[in-house]
């Protein structure tokens, strides 16, 4: 779809708040990205129609309330990640892969990126040269430099700089650390990244730590967490910020609940949630995650929770073979949605109410009519808008036994 041409009109474009949307709030590149694919559509008519999507696709297990979106729906990333290549005349562009390639569209700023991440970013593209650092060639498996990866604490402003690389061997790298804080004083950690696999992701599995402490921290709900390289978390802290307040008041927790959180990541709706809990119980798959979890319950003085590595259907139909049950159970799932496996042992353990935190409308809805099946019912679906200028949607839905 053409957003640009269906949505065209006489009006000039607004932001929310009123005011005609100034020059350095428009993208010459969008079209190339394929990041932004409601960027030729008003914020408000984005909203309406996210909010419609949601009550479309749930029409029948749930009303759709009103959609939850942004003051300011602008360089909210907080996780920002550039390609690097060097083009045939030599020069170095870093940005995003053009949508179904991996030809870089080169970005000097992004209008939903942390703008303080896209000049560190700037930055180190234009300190390579002197240092004489590669770009890493995926066809010829030569160079060095494959991503930079930063991420920004919204609340308490740390910088973390991962600097991605297919070789340990970085060419004075305590000179280039020295160089990049020179000119952005705010960084607090720099991390070099060690990926010398031929795949798509992004991330190797290890890590040296150049400056600081190799991670960063943020609050969220009023909890401390440490994010590291690898941490899921959040990219936008503001709206992550709504949906887990709604999430935990629409749990109904009175200090009496045992509490299971799947999906647990680093911990952050566990130990949010754990004041107004009696007991918390987390799981999740990987295991960076889970030291980090470990590490913020300690941070934040949380005693009442329990953090386990395992798969989360897996660790639940244990549980539930064991006659083990929950009152509230929180389940954030990638977008793929959650498993019939995972949904049998989950009510096999009898909440009186699963909390679902979803990021796609359409398997949210075949999984709500799978525990429909079960005896679960959801009232209410409580739509925020996480990803302004993008298709993507969050949900958070209550579901009651009985």
């Amino acid at each position: 779809m053409n957003n640009d041409k269906k949505y065209s009109s006489k009006k000039k474009r607004k932001t929310d708040r009123g005011e005609e949307e100034p020059d350095y709030l428009k993208c010459p590149v969008y079209r190339k990205c394929g990041g932004c694919e409601f960027r030729g559509i008003p914020y408000e008519e984005q909203l309406a129609i996210k909010e419609n999507r949601v009550r479309r696709e749930l029409e029948g297990l749930a009303r759709t309330e009103k959609i939850a979106g942004m003051s300011y729906p602008y360089f909210y990333r907080n996780k920002v990640n550039a390609a690097f290549q060097r083009k045939r005349d030599g020069s170095i562009i870093s940005g995003v892969y053009e949508a179904g390639t991996h030809r870089v569209v080169p970005v000097d700023r992004c209008l939903i990126e942390d703008q303080r991440a896209d000049r560190i970013i700037g930055s180190i593209r234009r300190l390579l040269p002197s240092f004489r650092i590669t770009i890493f060639n995926e066809d010829s498996g030569y160079g060095l430099l494959r991503h930079v990866m930063v991420r920004v604490g919204h609340k308490t402003g740390q910088i973390l700089v991962i600097l991605v690389v297919a070789s340990p061997i970085f060419p004075s790298k305590n000179n280039f650390v020295k160089a990049l804080r020179k000119e952005h004083p705010e960084i607090t950690s720099i991390v070099l990244n060690i990926n010398e696999k031929n795949t798509s992701m992004v991330l190797g599995d290890r890590n040296i730590v150049l400056y600081g402490k190799g991670c960063i921290e943020d609050i969220l709900c009023g909890k401390r967490f440490r994010i590291s390289p690898s941490s899921f978390y959040q990219i936008n802290s503001v709206q992550t910020e709504v949906l887990y307040r709604k999430a935990i008041s629409l749990a109904h927790l009175t200090g009496k609940e045992s509490v299971f959180d799947a999906y647990s990541g680093i911990g952050t709706i566990g130990i949010a949630a754990a004041d107004s809990a009696r007991a918390v119980t987390c799981v999740e798959l990987n295991a960076n995650a889970v030291h980090d979890a470990r590490y913020n319950a300690r941070i934040n003085g949380v005693r009442n929770i329990r953090f386990y590595q395992d798969d989360a259907g897996r660790f639940l139909e244990q549980m539930a073979a064991r006659g083990e049950r929950a009152d509230v159970l929180f389940m954030d799932p990638p977008r793929a949605g959650s498993t019939e496996t995972f949904i049998r042992a989950a009510c096999s353990m009898k909440p009186d109410r699963i909390i679902y935190i979803s990021c796609n409308p359409e398997t949210l809805a075949r999984d709500l009519r799978f525990f429909r099946k079960k005896g679960y019912r959801a009232k209410e679906a409580y739509p925020v808008d996480m990803f302004a200028w993008s298709g993507s949607i969050e949900t958070v839905v209550a579901l009651q036994r009985g």
